[in-house]
């Protein structure tokens, strides 16, 4: 499997499992040592990659361990701490995470529940834990932007001094945005004030801010909508002409079974349609959920890239005309045909439909 789609693989095994574990060594065993195993690569039975209650003398702690050590090349690079999935991860959490990186070659630590990966390093002073994370992993809510960064880590692709040298700058992006994303939901006096200040040219008293407060924050709900539907406008602006409108496909479909690998050509067209079907899949689901395979065919939307999975086709080989397929419950297929790429949101219900048939 390619890296996106192991790490889609363990959310998976989470979303699924998270309301039946209740203990951190449940924990451990059903999303931990999956991640360290699938997602980093590293075998958890082999002592010289991954050490379960790995101990170091720690100053007046004698015999304290922590969860895990993960070695590459025989140093220790990487120390996991773990708590239950439902328990908060604190300051407080990483107690023992801050005494062991000083006394190990580890250059990384992990606080993690199984569902939250939080990645610290040593930015602020050499050899000693940060206190704010570089990158965090949401397994139930994947930053794709994050990935390459924590494919850096796993062992066939093993680059501790890029993720080092990326550090600094995802840990200050990562703050920013999840700033941005509090003051969006819930901004602050400061925040309300500083906008309200450029619009409003009366003093700023108590009722003018509880005035603005509603605006400010719908303001800003707005302002991320309008964002996304400029975005999507500009995927739309290389649009289609049908020449001829009918009713049947001019050509006969073959399965995708049974047409070879080789001369596949993925077009802008097949993408710009892909990313609107995913757009209005991901009502229901996930956008990482949302996978495609072309073929000479056709072009799929899959959930979980699972061929058994089908959420639509898009028929866009022939030379005229272009057309949706969905699919009902029994996946039996229904081809539209399209005007433009803007006709496919005409069968959006269709769409969410069969993903909704598929994920339940």
């Amino acid at each position: 499997m390619e890296f996106d789609e192991r790490v889609a693989a363990v959310a998976a095994k989470v979303r699924q499992q998270q309301a039946l574990i209740e203990t951190e060594e449940a924990t451990k065993n059903a999303f931990v040592m999956p991640f360290i195993s699938t997602v980093l690569g590293y075998d958890v039975f082999d002592p010289r990659e991954v050490v379960p209650e790995f101990t170091a003398d720690v100053g007046v702690k004698k015999g304290e361990k922590v969860d895990y050590a993960v070695k590459h090349d025989g140093e220790v690079r990487i120390i996991i701490e773990c708590k239950k999935s439902r328990g908060e991860l604190t300051v407080e959490s990483a107690s023992q995470l801050y005494r062991y990186f000083a006394v190990t070659n580890a250059r990384i630590a992990v606080l993690t529940n199984g569902v939250v990966y939080r990645f610290y390093t040593d930015l602020e002073a050499p050899n000693r834990m940060d206190s704010t994370p570089f990158l965090v992993l949401d397994l139930n809510d994947i930053d794709e932007s994050l990935l390459p960064e924590l494919r850096k880590l796993a062992k066939d692709a093993f680059d501790l001094d890029s993720v080092i040298n990326a550090a600094e700058k995802l840990k200050y992006v990562g703050e920013l945005k999840r700033a941005f994303a509090t003051q969006f939901s819930e901004p602050e006096d400061e925040w309300i004030r500083f906008f309200t200040t450029r619009v409003y040219n009366g003093q700023f008293t108590r009722r003018v801010r509880e005035q603005f407060t509603p605006f400010v924050r719908e303001a800003a709900t707005q302002f991320l909508n309008d964002q996304v539907n400029s975005r999507l406008k500009t995927a739309l602006n290389t649009s289609f002409v049908a020449t001829e409108i009918d009713d049947e496909p001019d050509e006969e479909v073959v399965e995708e079974e049974n047409v070879p690998d080789d001369g596949i050509t993925t077009t802008l067209e097949e993408l710009e349609g892909y990313r609107i079907v995913k757009a209005i899949a991901c009502s229901e689901v996930k956008p990482h959920r949302v996978a495609h395979r072309d073929s000479k065919s056709y072009f799929a939307v899959l959930l979980d890239d699972n061929n058994r999975k089908p959420i639509a086709r898009l028929h866009f080989n022939g030379r005229r005309r272009k057309y949706l397929g969905t699919f009902d419950d029994d996946k039996r297929e229904t081809r539209h045909l399209l005007g433009s790429l803007d006709d496919i949101y005409l069968h959006s219900e269709l769409i969410r439909r069969a993903v909704r048939t598929h994920s339940s």
